[in-house]
């Protein structure tokens, strides 16, 4: 049934009409929230409350799968104006990114060339980028792409879903670039080649990266809202007395606030991941496969 709900959701997130639907009446059925508003300027006050309330927040301005070099160019102006509005209002945040949103699909020259550009920014006001992961076809690419800039660019992290087989080896591969690695299960719809077809395994392989990453000493975001993934984590660390300064919680925007207020109450740092733009659907049809649960988060977030 599990299986079912997930490619259902997924098969959602891939609907043209129901996207143009949802971008058509969005804030008559919730997206606000579970989104920061259309703008960046209109999610500086949520961010601000966030932060009044001591959490910490990353943004995400919303779309992928851009295929032309205009519209990359200015996926790279629109992350560049949000570090600077970040940076002049003195915000707790971060940046997250899709490659595919700044040419990935287009060339490997004006992906890198944007990243240059937005990275130059965020060092420049001391900001944190971080490249979200996408499909696994396009997931060594992107590794790729943030071995080749890490060097340069300390404030660079990116992200490893537990889901694909392949993620013990990058973790391994990522260890000599002292990584800043956000730990996810995973939410594309992939073949069973390449990706664990169960839960059961998928968490499990979730803890061990969690683990792996921690005792290597590299900052670790555990980015769940899985009550299982929370309670191993906080074990773990209490077992290994490593410092809450070395990881973090991550969760949605609008999802879990009582479990976010609850670790910041233990003394854990929480991140929210706060997504604005039009291109809300896909990403929200997303989060509900990835956990049916989040289904329930969803309609109380709502609702309530």
């Amino acid at each position: 049934m599990e299986a079912i709900s997930k490619n259902f959701f997924l098969y959602l997130s891939n609907n043209k009409m129901l996207d143009r639907f949802a971008k058509r009446f969005g804030s008559r059925f919730g997206a606000d929230k579970i989104v920061g508003g259309e703008t960046f300027s209109q999610a500086i006050p949520l961010i601000q409350q966030l932060n009044h309330e001591g959490l910490e927040v990353t943004v995400d301005h919303l779309g992928e799968f851009v295929d032309s070099e205009a519209e990359a160019r200015d996926r790279a102006g629109e992350c560049i104006r949000s570090i600077q509005q970040i940076a002049s209002n003195q915000l707790k945040s971060e940046v997250s990114l899709k490659m595919t949103s700044l040419g990935l699909d287009i060339s490997h020259e004006l992906v890198m060339e944007n990243m240059e550009l937005i990275l130059k920014e965020a060092q420049k006001h001391n900001i944190t980028i971080t490249i979200d992961m996408e499909d696994s076809s396009r997931c060594g690419a992107t590794l790729d792409i943030y071995k080749a800039l890490k060097k340069d660019h300390p404030n660079l992290g990116t992200v490893i879903q537990s889901y694909l087989y392949r993620s013990d080896e990058d973790l391994d591969e990522l260890d000599p670039y002292d990584p800043y690695l956000r730990l996810v299960k995973g939410a594309y719809k992939e073949s069973g080649k390449v990706a664990f077809p169960e839960k059961n395994l998928v968490d499990d392989n979730l803890k061990h990266l969690i683990k792996k990453n921690l005792l290597n000493g590299n900052y670790t975001a555990i980015a769940s809202h899985d009550d299982a993934i929370v309670d191993y984590t906080k074990q773990l660390v209490k077992e290994h007395d490593i410092p809450t300064d070395r990881f973090e919680f991550q969760m949605l925007y609008g999802m879990r606030t009582q479990m976010q207020q609850d670790l910041l109450n233990e003394g854990y740092t929480v991140r929210v991941y706060l997504p604005y733009g039009e291109d809300w659907y896909g990403y929200f049809m997303r989060r509900l496969a990835e956990r049916p649960a989040n289904i329930a988060f969803a309609v109380r977030g709502i609702f309530n």
